[in-house]
Parts: C-alpha cells; structure tokens; sequence
C-alpha cells in the first residue's frame, strides 16, 4: 500500500490509499498531519483541507488490528492509548509527503458586502470578489446562507465554499440571465478556427439556456473547493424547475455548474444538489478534475444527470459520491445537427473510486453523442440500486461520427441494480424517437447518420440482487456492435426480482431473471462469465456473429 496526493491546491488536497477496495477502504484509518491527529477516513480517496499555502506536510494513515483482525481507530490523536500499544495489535502505517501551491491574496466575501444571512442578494458582492481577485489568489465563502442568481468565474483563480457555506440559487425566470445560442462573428475567430462562440447548449444542441448557477466561460486555471454546499433549491412543486421539465420557458433550465470553452478546472470536495436540470454540465473543456464531490437529487427530479462531460478532452472523476434523480455519469458529444467543429468526440476519461446509487444509469455513454467517445476507462466502482449500471445509448440518426471505441470498465461491484449492462441502439429519446425509422428493427441502409458501438470490454465485474437480466445489448442491424468482451463477470438475482424493463426502446417488454441478451453483435467475447439462478436460457442470441467462451 501506498499514499498518493492525486490533487492538491494551497489550501487542500485530494490523498488515495492504494488498497484493493472500492470506494470505501477495508477498515477506517487514522490521519495524522505533521504527526497531529487530523481525522479518520474509511474511503479510498480522501480530501484534507485546513492547510496552508506552500507548506510541506508528512501525511501518515494508521491503523491496528488485534489478534482477531478486528480494526481498531483511534477516537482522539493520543498514540499511548493502551488499546493502540496492546501487545496483541499489530500497526499498520503508511506515509507520504504533501508540498500545497502558493496563493497570492485572500478576498473575503464579506469584505464586499455579502451578507450570507438567507435573505439579501449576494450575487453582487461575490461576483465583486470573483472580479477583483489576483492571479492565485483565494475568494472565500465563508460559512453562511448566500442567496444568489449566476456567478462567474474569471481565470487562474481559487473559490472556497468553507465548511457551512452555502450558495442558494433563485429559480424565478424573469430575473434570470440567459444565454444566447451559438453566436456568428469574425472567421476564424471562434471556437477551432470557427466563426461561431459556443453559448447555451440543451442536450446537444445550440439553444438559449439560463446561465449555471457557476459558470464559466472560455476561463482556465480555476479550482472550486471546500467543504460548502451550490444548492438549486428546488423542490417538487408544480411551479419550479421541474414542473412540465421539457417546455422551454424562456430558455432551457440551468446546470448548477456550466463550463464552455475551458481548460485546467478542477472541482474538489464540495456538494452540489438539487439541481434544476444537469448538475455539472462541461462542454468543449480540456483538462478537468473532479475529485471527493458529492452530487445529490431526489429521485424524483427530471433530468438531474450528475455529471455529464460534452466534447471534452482528458476528465478525471475521482472519489465521488452520486445519488441523483437520472443518469449519475453521463457522456456525451452533441447530436448531428451542430456543427461538426463544435461537438468533437469526447476523449480520454477516467472514472474511477466513485459511488453511485438510486439513479437511473451509474455510468452512462450517450445518447446525444454524434461526435464519439473514444477513449473511456471506469474502474473501482461501486453501483447501487441504480436501474442500469454501465449503460450504453444511441440511436440512428447520431451520425456515422458517432462512434464509441476503446471503452473499458474494469473491477466494478452492483448492487441491486435492475439491469447490470445495457447497450441500447434504439433508444427512444428526441422528438423522433419512436418513428419507424429510428426503431425499425430490420437493416436499413447505412449512411451519414448511422452511428456505431466498436468496442467495449467489462472485466472483473459482481452484480447481485438484479432484476431484469444480465445483459441487453442490442446494436443496429445494419451496423453491429462490433466486439463486446466480458471477462470474469458473475451476476446473480434478487429472491424477489421484479419483471421490469431493461432498456428504453419500443418493443422492449418488463422481464424479469433473464440471461444474456445479445442482438446483432460482430463478436461476443464470454470469458469466465457465470449467471446464477436465470429463468430459461442463459444465451439468448439473435444476429451474433461470433461467440467467444
């Protein structure tokens, strides 16, 4: 075992313990900074906070164990407790070092007129302080009730929501900016060479959009951290967000946090809930992190996707906590419509170390993706009680651009959930989804709207307590899934498994203990792959090719 500081700023930091656990560790672990007691963990991915800038740390993670092999942790930083110095324990320590960055300056909220009472307005001040910090320097939120309408970060700067700080979003659509659909200007002066500015985007296409809760907008070098909360403050009522959802009003709801045209953001260790519509929404962004968030909406919330990377270009998700009322993780690339320059394939994403439960899809591959994914690995994680677990969408329609390849999951654990993979090439979304043409079932001509799943590999993945079936994959007829690999994969079922259905397509009826359904697949890899306690066939195959056991 080993510590590894994955990310850091002045004031906080992300450490990993190397075990081999999956989002919670074995036993909990004691933390010492500097040889002080800091606290105790029980996670893979930890994040530490009250640091100092450009300061040096010894990290050191401690725990004992008796003879039983029974962890023992400390409640309190005293070492000569004689439970930890029994005879009968043995310690475990592991150490590391922590170097945090510098900061220029500290801007307080406060200082410029927040009030952070629930009541006043603080867009104002906070933006005030936003606008008015230096390069490195830190805006803190401390702890309070900000109101607010949209903020928006400027670049190579650090925001702090402090521990009890929360950002309280307003939802009455009259006073709320938007922004506009993709704007025309100068050639050459856009986004890739373009004459176009991204502006608001609504699953997948230009379309006028309410500003997130934080935006930002062509901005790089910016953290979000902190122990505080972005708070849609929305709630199941017939006259918010969520009533009547897919009726634009005005514009398209908001994200909580909206990112276009960035590079270098990360977001660390705080919690964004109840939001209008996707919780953090980044589109056409380079070099993101996501590390120890937690992201939360009831079930019952339409469309509350959790984290949904559009068009970017090398995402981390790391140590983060989902329970939402959609998909927990979404990938996605625009739909054929857009222009080509502005829905680039989305590119080499790692998941990793995250928890996920109650939501619709854990981790989520389309629909709108006629740009691609290409390059996707999700390892470490655990899925509970969500309907899908890894969750593949498209449709005709997506674009022969739309291709998803080199796609990995890899050491995953489910729970309870209803269907543990699904591959769905006929998913019923967008105005025209249940047409003919986008749910025929017979070969129709391969053209420039005809997308294609190229490669996925599950490997090492439990799933118990499920419900529908072990797998439902279904690609087009006239474009396969071309290779699908599943090696040590076991699955088995709840006692009481309900008839539900696995997929959102036409045709698709409630099932309930089924094996292994595969239609029109190139080739079908089954490597040590067990199904325990399936109604009928395990292999229930039409249009396969080519069958690996």
């Amino acid at each position: 075992m080993q510590l590894n500081v994955v990310w850091k700023c002045a004031r906080a930091a992300v450490v990993e313990i190397t075990e081999n656990s999956i989002y919670h560790t074995e036993k909990p672990w004691n933390i010492y900074l500097n040889d002080e007691f800091y606290g105790t963990t029980d996670t893979v991915e930890t994040y530490i906070d009250g640091l100092e800038p450009l300061t040096t740390y010894s990290i050191r993670y401690e725990r004992h164990r008796n003879e039983n092999n029974d962890n023992i942790v400390a409640k309190s930083g005293n070492k000569n407790s004689n439970e930890c110095n029994s005879k009968t324990n043995a310690t475990e320590t592991v150490s590391g070092i922590l170097v945090t960055d510098d900061e220029t300056f500290t801007l307080n909220v406060r200082d410029f007129g927040a009030a952070g009472d629930g009541e006043r307005d603080d867009t104002i001040s906070i933006q005030a302080a936003i606008m008015s910090c230096p390069p490195q320097g830190r805006v803190l939120v401390p702890a309070g009730d900000y109101r607010i309408t949209n903020l928006f970060l400027k670049s190579d700067i650090a925001l702090e929501l402090a521990e009890g700080a929360t950002l309280r979003s307003r939802h009455d659509r009259e006073n709320l900016a938007y922004l506009p659909s993709n704007i025309e200007g100068k050639a050459g002066a856009g986004y890739a060479g373009t004459n176009l500015l991204p502006m608001g985007r609504w699953e997948g296409e230009s379309m006028p959009m309410f500003c997130g809760i934080l935006s930002g907008m062509a901005v790089n070098g910016v953290t979000v951290y902190g122990r505080g909360a972005i708070d849609g403050g929305a709630n199941a009522d017939e006259d918010n967000w969520w009533h009547d959802p897919k009726r634009i009003r005005i514009a398209a709801r908001p994200r909580m946090i909206y990112l276009s045209d960035c590079e270098r953001m990360d977001f660390a260790g705080i919690t964004v809930r109840n939001s209008p519509s996707w919780n953090i929404h980044p589109v056409l962004s380079r070099d993101l992190g996501f590390w120890c968030l937690s992201i939360e909406g009831p079930k019952v919330s339409p469309n509350t996707d959790g984290l949904d990377p559009e068009s970017c270009t090398n995402v981390t998700i790391k140590g983060c906590h989902f329970s939402v009322g959609d998909d927990c993780i979404a990938v996605k690339s625009g739909k054929i419509d857009m222009p080509r320059e502005l829905r680039p394939a989305c590119r080499n994403l790692l998941i990793d170390q995250c928890y996920m439960h109650d939501g619709h899809g854990s981790v989520v591959l389309g629909s709108e993706a006629a740009g691609g994914i290409r390059g996707l690995i999700a390892r470490n994680c655990l899925f509970e009680r969500t309907d899908r677990g890894l969750r593949i969408k498209t449709r005709r329609g997506r674009g022969r651009d739309s291709v998803y390849e080199a796609i990995t999951f890899d050491h995953i654990r489910m729970d309870g959930v209803l269907t543990p993979f699904v591959v769905n090439s006929f998913y019923f979304c967008d105005k025209d989804g249940k047409t003919d043409y986008v749910q025929n079932r017979e070969a129709l001509p391969a053209d420039e709207r005809t997308p294609k799943v190229a490669s996925l590999i599950f490997n090492d993945i439990q799933a118990t307590n499920c419900h529908a079936a072990a797998t439902y994959i279904t690609g087009l007829p006239e474009s396969k899934v071309g290779r699908a690999e599943f090696h040590n994969v076991h699955v088995s079922y709840a006692d009481d498994a309900k008839p539900t259905k696995p997929a959102m397509a036409c045709g698709v009826e409630p099932m309930a203990r089924q094996g292994i359904i595969a239609q029109n697949v190139e080739r079908l890899v089954l490597d040590d792959v067990t199904i325990d306690g399936q109604d009928g066939d395990e292999l229930q195959l039409t249009n396969v090719d080519r069958v690996e056991r």
